[in-house]
Formats: C-alpha cells, sequence, structure tokens
C-alpha cells in the first residue's frame, strides 16, 4: 500500500506487518523517516517535524539522514552518487515531481543536464529500491559521466550495539555466516571479479539482540551479477546506513551521451521483528512471488554426469548411465563439459558449441531422444561467456575477448573471456545457443562461468570502463532472448559452484548450483548460509560417491548424503555404473522419499532448528498441513545424549502423526518439549514426516 500527505511531500509504503517512510523538506532535502514496523500516515508525518540535531562546522545534520547521498554540499558521509562532466563533479538537485502508479512510487530530481529518478516499491514487505539517471542535455553537449551510482542508501534507526552478518567464502566453501559487532567507520564487502564472486553473497543483515526466531533484524540484498560493493557505515554520531550497487571502486561506471539513461539493479530491503529466521522466510516468499521464474513448478530430480565420465564422453556411455538414473527414479538427465568442439580436456574447444562429431555423430537428438523414451527431460552443460584459445572461434575473432592491448592475455582454467557488451559477440552466441536448443529436444542447459575477469580492457571503444556494466547487461539480454524463443528449456546458473548467485541472475534461472563442493557434511554449512536469504526452491544439492574423490576423501553412508542433499532440490552425481545394486536400490528409495516431500521442501516455510557446528542439526520445512524434518548427527560422544528438537510453525492445539514412527503428538508438545530423532554415531540421518490429523 502506498499512501501520500496532503502536502505532497511525505511518502509511506506499507506491507503486511512492515512500513517505509521518505520526506521532502522545503530545502528540496530527502530525508528517510521510518523503516520498521507498520505505522499509519499520520505517524510519518508527526515524524516529519522532528527537528535536525545541531552540528560544529565539522559534521553535516544531512550525514545519516539523507535518503540517498549525493556527492558535493554539505554532506561527508559516503555519497550513493557520484557525476561528473567537462565543466563540474557533483550533484546539486531540486525536486521536480513524483509519481504514484501502482504499487510503485518514482520521486524525480534535476540537476543541470541530468534528471534522478528513485524508484520504490513494496513486496509483500520486502521494499525494492533502484534509480535511473538519464543525461538531459541537448546534443552536442558533452557526455555526462558515472563515477558512482548506488541503487539505494538504507538508514537504520537510533539503537546501541548493532550486529553486523553477512555471507563470506571461497570456491568450495561459499556462503558461511559470520556475524560481529559493527564498529565506527565502514565494513565494505563486494566483489572486483566481474562477477557476484565466490568471497561474499551481496547481502548483510543487522541487529541487536535477534536471535533465529525473535528479535528486529534489517537485510538486504542486490540483484547484480558483476563487480558490486556494499558498504555498512557506523557515522561518528553512531547512526548506521547501508549503500550499495553495481561496480566495486568509484573510477568510472559509464559515460552517458545526451539522451542516454542508466539504470542501476534492485537493492532489495526487508525488516522483521522476527529474528533472523524470519528474515529467511520472508526473503524467500518474495523470491519465490516474484523473482524466481516459474517458482509455483517444483524442480525434478536429476543426475549430472560429470563426476562419473569427465572429459571422457561418448554416447554410449551417456545411454548406460541414463538407464541406470532412470531406474532409480531421475527426472532430469544432463550431459555436462565435453560434449562440444575438440573439448577432450579442458584446453580447448570453448566457444564452438556444436557437438562433437567423434563422440556424437548424428548430434545430440539420438541421444536427448533416447533419454526422453526413458521417461527422463534432457539437459546440457554450457559456458558462452568463456573461450579457449584453441577454438575455431578463438582463431577467428581473437579480438572478441577482453584485453588489455599490448598486455598478455591471462589465462584461468586455459580459457579467456568474451567480451559481451560486443553486439557482434552476443549475436554470436545467440545464433550458436539458438541453433543448438533447435537441434534437439533440450529441456534444460546449466549455464557455467569458470574464471573471473583479469585483463578487462576494450581496445576501440572510447569508454572501455563501459564493459563491465555493459557485460551483465549482454549476459541478461542472452539470457532473457533464449528464455523468449524456448520457454519450455529451464536454466540452472553455476559459476565454479556459487560463484554468481543473485537476485539478478536468479531473475534470469530456474535454479543455480549451489556450491562444488558435494561433500555431505561441508554442505550442511555452506546450505545453511544459503538458507539465509535464498529459498530450497533454487538450491541444487547433489549426491555422489563415497569416499568423495573430488575433495576430501570423506567417506559417508548413503542415507548421510542423500538427507543432506534433499535439503534443497535433488540431484544425483556419481557414478552410477560403479553402484553396487543394493545401493542402486536404496537410492530408488531416497528419491522416492524426496518426491513424496518435494513440495514441502521447495514450497513451504523454512526454520532452522539447530546449526551444523559439530554435533545435532536439523532443519524443517512446513507447507499446510505438512511438516518434514530433515536431521544430521556429525559425532556423538560416548555417554552424551542428544537433545530433542524442538519444532516450529506448528499449530499448539493440533495433533500430528509420524509417518516414520506411527506416533501421535501434540502441537504444543513438539512445539516446547520437541521430538526426539533417533540418530547415533557419527554422520547419521533422518527424515521426519509429520501431518496434522
Amino acid at each position: 500500500m502506498l499512501e501520500i500527505a496532503g502536502t505532497g511531500r511525505t511518502w509511506l509504503l506499507s506491507g503486511p506487518t512492515s512500513s517505509y517512510a521518505v520526506h521532502l523538506t522545503e530545502d528540496d532535502e530527502l530525508l528517510h523517516l521510518h523503516w520498521g514496523p507498520r505505522i499509519a500516515l499520520a505517524d510519518a508525518e508527526a515524524l516529519t517535524v522532528r527537528p535536525l540535531p545541531d552540528y560544529w562546522p565539522f559534521e553535516s545534520p544531512l550525514d545519516g539522514r539523507e535518503e540517498y547521498p549525493v556527492e558535493g554540499g554539505p554532506r561527508f558521509a559516503r555519497p550513493a552518487l557520484s557525476v561528473r562532466t567537462d565543466e563540474r563533479r557533483g550533484t546539486e538537485w531540486r525536486f521536480e515531481a513524483y509519481e504514484a502508479e501502482g504499487d510503485e512510487l518514482r520521486l524525480t530530481f534535476r540537476d543541470t543536464g541530468l534528471v534522478i529518478t528513485l524508484h520504490y516499491r513494496m513486496r509483500h514487505d520486502v521494499v525494492e529500491r533502484w534509480v535511473t539517471l538519464t543525461h538531459d542535455a541537448p546534443d552536442g553537449t558533452g557526455p555526462l559521466e558515472l563515477l558512482r551510482a548506488d541503487s539505494a542508501t538504507w538508514t537504520l534507526p537510533e539503537r546501541d550495539g548493532w550486529r553486523l552478518s553477512q555471507l563470506h567464502g571461497r570456491w568450495a566453501a561459499e556462503s558461511r555466516l559470520v556475524s560481529t559487532d559493527l564498529t565506527y567507520g565502514e565494513k565494505v564487502i563486494g566483489s572486483r571479479r566481474g562477477h557476484t564472486g565466490h568471497q561474499h553473497l551481496p547481502w548483510v543483515a543487522l541487529d541487536t539482540d535477534a536471535t533465529e526466531e525473535r528479535g528486529e533484524v534489517y537485510a538486504c540484498a542486490l540483484g547484480w551479477s558483476g563487480s558490486w560493493r556494499i558498504a555498512v557505515a557506523q557515522l561518528p554520531d553512531a547512526r548506521v546506513q547501508i549503500t550499495g550497487g553495481a561496480g566495486y571502486d568509484d573510477s568510472g561506471l559509464l559515460r552517458l551521451a545526451p539522451g542516454e539513461s542508466f539504470t542501476t539493479p534492485v537493492f532489495a530491503g526487508l525488516w522483521t521483528d522476527s529474528g533472523h529466521g524470519g528474515a529467511s522466510r520472508s526473503w524467500h516468499t518474495y523470491q519465490r512471488a516474484f523473482v524466481v521464474p516459474d517458482a509455483d513448478r517444483d524442480r525434478p530430480v536429476l543426475y549430472n554426469s560429470w563426476e562419473a565420465t569427465e572429459f571422457d564422453i561418448s554416447e554410449e556411455q551417456q545411454r548406460v548411465l541414463a538407464r541406470r538414473a532412470a531406474a532409480i527414479g531421475v527426472e532430469l538427465f544432463v550431459v555436462d563439459d565435453g560434449w562440444f568442439g575438440a573439448r577432450t580436456s579442458d584446453r580447448a574447444g570453448l566457444g564452438d558449441w556444436t557437438p562433437n562429431p567423434d563422440r556424437f555423430p548424428a548430434g545430440l537428438k539420438p541421444l536427448a531422444e533416447y533419454v526422453h523414451a526413458l521417461g527422463m527431460q534432457f539437459g546440457i552443460w554450457v559456458e558462452p561467456e568463456m573461450v579457449n584459445p584453441d577454438s575455431d572461434l578463438y582463431r577467428a575473432h581473437p579480438d572478441w575477448v577482453q584485453f588489455q592491448p599490448g598486455r598478455k592475455r591471462t589465462e584461468f582454467r586455459n580459457q579467456l573471456v568474451l567480451n559481451l557488451a560486443r553486439e557482434d559477440v552476443r549475436q554470436y552466441l545467440w545464433e550458436q545457443l539458438d541453433g543448438l536448443l533447435s537441434s534437439a529436444p533440450i529441456d534444460y542447459v546449466k549455464w557455467d562461468f569458470n574464471r573471473c575477469f583479469t585483463d578487462a580492457g576494450w581496445p576501440g571503444e572510447d569508454y572501455p570502463q563501459r564493459l563491465w556494466v555493459d557485460h551483465v547487461h549482454g549476459l541478461y539480454a542472452l539470457l532473457d532472448r533464449l528464455r523468449a524463443a524456448h520457454p519450455d528449456v529451464a536454466f540452472e546458473s553455476c559459476s565454479g559452484g556459487g560463484g554468481r548467485i543473485d537476485l539478478g541472475v536468479l531473475a534470469r534461472t530456474d535454479q543455480v548450483w549451489t556450491s562444488d563442493n558435494t561433500d555431505p557434511l561441508d554442505r550442511l554449512a555452506i546450505q545453511e548460509g544459503f538458507s539465509q536469504i535464498h529459498p530450497a526452491r533454487v538450491m541444487a544439492a547433489w549426491v555422489t560417491d563415497s569416499p568423495n574423490t573430488q575433495l576430501n576423501g570423506r567417506v559417508s553412508s548413503l542415507r548421510f548424503r542423500f538427507v543432506s542433499a534433499m535439503a534443497g532440490v535433488l540431484g544425483v552425481g556419481g557414478d552410477l555404473t560403479k553402484w553396487t545394486e543394493e545401493e542402486l536400490a536404496e537410492a530408488g528409495e531416497w528419491v522416492g522419499l524426496y518426491k513424496e516431500i518435494r513440495p514441502v521442501v521447495q514450497r513451504g516455510d523454512l526454520y532452522r532448528l539447530r546449526r551444523p557446528t559439530g554435533g545435532l542439526s536439523a532443519v524443517q520445512y512446513v507447507l499446510g498441513d505438512e511438516a518434514v524434518v530433515l536431521a544430521w548427527l556429525q559425532a556423538q560422544h560416548h555417554g552424551e545424549p542428544l537433545p530433542a528438537l524442538r519444532l516450529r510453525g506448528l499449530d499448539p492445539s493440533a495433533t500430528y502423526e509420524c509417518r516414520e514412527t506411527g506416533e501421535v503428538h501434540r502441537g504444543a508438545v513438539l512445539l516446547h518439549h520437541g521430538l526426539r530423532t533417533g540418530l547415533k554415531g557419527d554422520l547419521d540421518a533422518a527424515v521426519l514426516r509429520l501431518r496434522r490429523i
């Protein structure tokens, strides 16, 4: 709901439980009023008459109170907007108009040659914010350079003892949750690598005393799949602001000619008084409703052949794996790297997106049709943004990659990055991928990105810095075009695991590859961090071989591996030709069980019951009258009793039956006294299904 004061200078957006308010002073200063529990318009208007504090000349009364700080004038806080022309630098804006259309509020300001529009939209209890900048000057005027153009600045209320939570990591160890006390100064996280990165997810949460299910939490997430930055600042007067947007530094984002515009990515924020668990459930609801395509469709159980074959691929071998996958109940069979060009290793073939004639002499269509005949969908792996120097594409177009003239072209994984900011590169990829998806009944594409930007140059371009933004726009445009032309094809975002996971790419893909680490114990911590913001509906997780030959050699039971992977979108990635008949039969039972609980896991409300810190951990999903508990025991000392799991999200006055044991429990008892798991020893796990009766 959007409400506007009679003066036309105070605006209030409200969701089911929260509100957000801003006010424009007579001096055209846009001030933040309120972000928190739901209030009335009269409450917002009452906040407008509270005077700004007096400051000595060394501080500014606007700092920590301005809704979107710009560079210039009496401001010392980090600017969200920094622009320059040949004549001047900074912004001195004046209010022009507001527009309210549906659930969107637009506030427009003008400076000489620049129109700034701040956008607001409330989605449930998530506030979406973004900015449009237009170089509004006559033709023949010089360009306007955007040094920095953040999507939003979020202002927190005055509180003591703020605590900052973030998700850090590295390859194969992404999404690790860490919380620290916020101190004076700035905490900056981000990526300068050209993609979202394994090192940080673009999300922060702040609280003072919140637990998992109680207390105020403020959280923000950026929808951008390139380099980015979020800065959390505690100012000298202890006020806290969060600023974020595309690009890592302030050396130049884009240059706008007269008439050109730039729209920032969405920087979304939410408030809850239901703790970190309540914040997560709000994020999940928001993404399923407004971000993820076709989120009402449950994702199928997939099999991926990479760990079974790596680059040693043949059509007959894939058919053997497909038969075994179908026999255990898999619904989607995916051929990973090695099916195209001269791709017999990672040294060649990237960029040549046609089937290898020695391995697939009749193309992919016969294998795809065979997989369909087995009752499964068919998928493939691609890495369109990359090229090997040993490829037909690179030999024909060495200028299509990112490079600095006169410098060595740095290779990671024997590959270079194509410049998707170029229209000819995007058109080539469109023709290749559209032709590929039209050549065979392909239902699914795993889209990988296996290296960072290093030599991000664009020789011949007047403003080569634009590559950092335009590459991402090129990626989005290509995905959007492919989805429109092939609406029945699902896409997965992958970047060496979880290197490109954000609200921007999730608006164009159906799921993400959470991590290259498939060890079931390591995955528990990765999945816990991932769940802080993203729903199980998009979190791909595989069951692979034991010992885990890809990473740490850990030995674990099929039970533990399956229950770990069943917390998201279940997949299987082991070498099924080496699994025994007993293992295949057990796997079939687990797949069948997952299909039963899948609607609850992928669409239900998530409750994190116990963290994976060494002993018993568990998560719970609730959808309607059904609940599912996934529990894991890492290790148990002799004589150490296991605590009961206190469940959440149930009706205390209702009765629930546990389908595994047949026991009947009162909701109040489960909520306050808990449920016994029956786990024991090391690396044990269980699935417990409860149904209201």
